[in-house]
């Protein structure tokens, strides 16, 4: 049989839909909203994602009967269905769920059900098998209703990438309902007035706010989306359920840029996208539960595999809390709101950089990949959008704490493997023409466009220090940082000496690159003026070990002295040119 990929073109034939709204039952109670729901829906469909008015169909209360609504969807079964052709349907209504002997089935209740007679009840399994018919290569449903009986084989959670091209070459059936079997959909009291807690979530999602930050708009990341804010929305009492039934594709809502991928006939110009994050799930464990599982992992010879998933996991929650919903880009600047994005940045990065500060102080080599990837996909958010320039800079600002917590571990412990894993990190790129930046080098400039915007000499305390980002991140990272390593009166000397390496591999990045030398200076620069002190005494260290130096047989610096020489006599020349003695 032929893979069906090499039928299906790149962009969608015709836009269908089947929209399904009642408030009205013959003898269930009533709803106040789904029949509003349904129209914004069907508005939506017309107005923003490209759905033709005469090709979206619409049943609402007395019309929307068992019969009249297995007819409407059974006629997508046609031969006249495009095999490149979408499919969304939408339902708002009762839901209903009997337990079998083989387990839950679900329901959709119909105007005209009677459901003490099940024989007037749509059984969900009914909808799905029969999609089967269908010939359109992307079916969507959409299920403002709680009942159980899903039966979802997959689930395409925020955070995965897919290539978008190949996800329009790729079959899918996915659902996406307001609750499981035993909960109450919220018919009211959702974000948007006059609208379910689901659906108001759901046309945010729609809207936009669930796209990527070029536009693309995927179904898997509505659903995410719609997951996460419902389940999290004080005025609800449910949890979405969301998923697969079959195919590994994903319907596009929105592809902006699309048709740029489609006219290369002589490459695969393809691109990944990512589906976003909503917001983030609930805690379950504190802080110091999450270190202690991550100690326990580390100590442990076949624990590898779980302390990735319980690393990606933790990345994932924080990209969640960082999300522009939460820090918005746009807006004036104030003292105020600087100083909060300040601590709620730290409150969001606090577990990640902890957890990751554990595998660079005592994981072993076959950890070190995990711990790159967690740095690689903490950035994630950092593709350029608009906004205002600070807000825009400032977004680096839990990254250097990740980099700060992890990098003064590595040096405690002597762990300089784990010290150029991360500072050799490279960062992911939208943009496939552009060599990926390491995390030093980002770091660095991140460090520099935040001193050229002179908001750091506002940090309460900090207006009139010479290095304010330095002398604030001592006092703040400390505490958290002796709780988890017990690092004590050593706990200074690991943070200036690891600020001497981040600006030293900083200067190397640089000009290895054939850039001029330049590298970000905190405390150590203005303890240069003592006897002894941190750049110094990893100079003389550097000296006298030579080829021996374990920095170098980690891999800073190439492994090559003379490019540390190189380095250092350009940092030592930028010392010299502060004058701030």
């Amino acid at each position: 049989m032929r893979d069906l990929r090499f039928l299906f073109k790149t962009h969608y034939g015709i836009s269908r839909a089947l929209v399904i709204g009642i408030d009205e039952y013959q003898t269930a109670s009533p709803l106040s909203y789904a029949v509003s729901d349904a129209v914004a829906i069907k508005e939506l469909l017309v107005s923003s994602l490209g759905f033709s008015e005469l090709e979206v169909t619409t049943l609402t209360n007395e019309a929307a009967t068992r019969q009249a609504i297995l007819r409407a969807f059974l006629r997508f079964a046609n031969e006249d269905i495009g095999l490149d052709d979408r499919l969304i349907v939408f339902f708002a209504g009762h839901g209903h769920t009997r337990t079998g002997s083989r387990g839950e089935i679900g329901y959709l209740v119909p105007h005209d059900a009677d459901l003490a007679d099940f024989s007037t009840l749509i059984r969900w399994d009914e909808l799905t098998r029969n999609a089967d018919l269908i010939r359109a290569k992307h079916v969507l449903f959409i299920m403002d209703a709680c009942y159980g009986g899903l039966a979802l084989v997959r689930t395409t959670a925020a955070g995965t990438t897919r290539f978008l091209k190949d996800m329009m070459l790729r079959t899918s059936r996915q659902v996406l309902t307001a609750g499981k079997a035993d909960e109450v959909v919220s018919d009211s009291g959702g974000p948007i007035p006059n609208h379910s807690v689901f659906t108001g979530h759901l046309l945010e999602a729609l809207q936009g706010k669930a796209a990527t930050p070029d536009g693309v708009l995927t179904a898997s990341a509505v659903m995410s989306y719609v997951y996460a804010k419902v389940a999290s929305d004080q005025n609800s009492h449910q949890t979405p359920h969301y998923g697969h039934v079959d195919g590994d594709g994903d319907m596009l809502l929105l592809a902006p840029g699309l048709g740029e991928l489609e006219q290369s006939d002589t490459k695969d110009i393809d691109r990944l996208i990512s589906i976003p994050f909503a917001d983030p799930s609930v805690e379950i464990d504190s802080t110091e539960l999450k270190v202690k599982r991550v100690k326990t992992l580390l100590a442990s010879e076949s624990g590898t595999i779980e302390l990735h998933d319980m690393l990606s996991a933790e990345v994932r929650r924080f990209l969640a809390v960082t999300s522009e919903d939460t820090f918005a880009f746009s807006g004036q600047y104030s003292l105020p709101e600087f100083v909060s994005r300040l601590e709620r940045y730290e409150a969001a990065v606090q577990d990640v950089a902890l957890l990751l500060a554990c595998v660079s102080h005592w994981g072993r080599l076959s950890h070190l990949a995990t711990l790159q990837k967690c740095v690689a996909r903490s950035s994630d958010r950092l593709d350029s959008i608009g906004g205002l320039t600070v807000w825009l800079a400032l977004r680096w600002y839990p990254l250097l704490i990740e980099l700060y917590c992890s990098g003064i571990a590595a040096v405690d412990a002597r762990r300089f493997d784990s010290l150029a894993a991360i500072f050799g990190t490279h960062l992911p790129s939208s943009d496939s023409q552009r060599m990926p930046d390491t995390f030093v080098g980002a770091a660095s400039m991140a460090i520099l466009e935040l001193n050229r915007s002179t908001v750091l000499n506002q940090i309460p305390g900090h207006e009139r220090n010479y290095t304010p980002l330095s002398d604030y991140l001592l006092k703040v990272l400390q505490p958290r940082l002796d709780d988890a390593l017990f690092l004590g009166k050593n706990y200074e000397t690991a943070f200036d000496v690891f600020e001497v390496y981040f600006s030293l591999c900083a200067v190397d990045d640089r000009l290895i690159n054939g850039k001029s030398a330049w590298g970000p200076i905190g405390r150590f620069g203005w303890k240069q003026r003592h006897d002894n002190s941190p750049f110094e005494r990893v100079l003389k260290e550097a000296k006298v070990q030579r080829g021996e130096w374990m920095p170098l047989k980690a891999g800073l610096f190439g492994g090559d002295i003379e490019r540390f020489d190189n380095a250092a006599d350009h940092l030592a020349q930028l010392l010299g040119d502060l004058r701030w003695w």
